[in-house]
């Protein structure tokens, strides 16, 4: 070991994000991207399921945007400017690809079942990448067992998981939990268990919040 070289800080994390809300997509790149301007961080991160469409089933996708941001051209302008920013982190948004807003709860239990591969990180990028620029049905347990294939997770394994219910109970816990701690909109970023902030925020924001909760882990020593 190079005793020249200072250790790196260990801040955990908590991301409460749900893999059908853009902003989650948008604000988990920028936070990738934070980490990549302070490589003296060393980030655990735990990903933290909240469920903005938790009824059984989906939805048209014009229905729910219409209930939720009031009208096709206040959606249109969403869109352009949800491409654009998207652009700046690597993100190819193709909205135009998706007619169905899916419960994303299966999605979750496979980001869980990575979780035990060390693959939960890679699952949520290509969760993502998967619903939002190539509009697959992340519902389907058929495109969610060939992701997960494709992480390295064996087929029938993932196969049997999605089909025994198993982590359903957890991932609503988890849910609920976030609504009793005040989190109603996502993605929310939780440092070391005291600092949050919501929303999309640009790297700068999320760097300063990692440095706050890192001078005060130092000061308590």
């Amino acid at each position: 070991m190079n005793i020249l070289v200072p250790p790196r800080a260990r801040l955990p994390v908590d991301v409460v994000f749900d893999l059908v809300c853009p902003w989650c997509f948008l604000g988990v790149r920028r936070l990738q991207r934070a980490l990549r301007m302070r490589p003296d961080f060393l980030v655990e991160i735990s990903w933290r399921p909240f469920l903005l469409n938790p009824e059984v089933g989906s939805t048209t996708r014009g229905e729910h945007l219409g209930r939720r941001f009031g009208g096709e051209e206040r959606t249109r302008r969403l869109h352009a400017t949800l491409t654009e920013l998207g652009r700046v982190e690597g993100i190819e948004f193709r909205l135009d690809l998706l007619r169905r807003v899916p419960s994303s709860l299966d999605a979750h239990r496979l980001v869980r079942l990575a979780a035990r591969e060390g693959r939960a990180d890679a699952a949520v990028d290509l969760l993502f990448e998967s619903y939002f620029s190539r509009g697959l049905d992340i519902s389907s347990d058929e495109t969610l067992v060939a992701l997960g294939t494709s992480l390295g997770l064996d087929p029938l394994v993932t196969r049997r998981f999605l089909a025994s219910g198993a982590e359903v109970e957890a991932i609503h816990a988890e849910n609920l939990r976030a609504h009793r701690l005040g989190i109603n909109g996502v993605p929310c970023f939780v440092v070391a268990e005291r600092h949050a902030i919501a929303g999309a925020q640009e790297p700068e924001v999320l760097e300063r919040l990692l440095d706050v909760a890192l001078a005060e882990s130092a000061a308590a020593y």
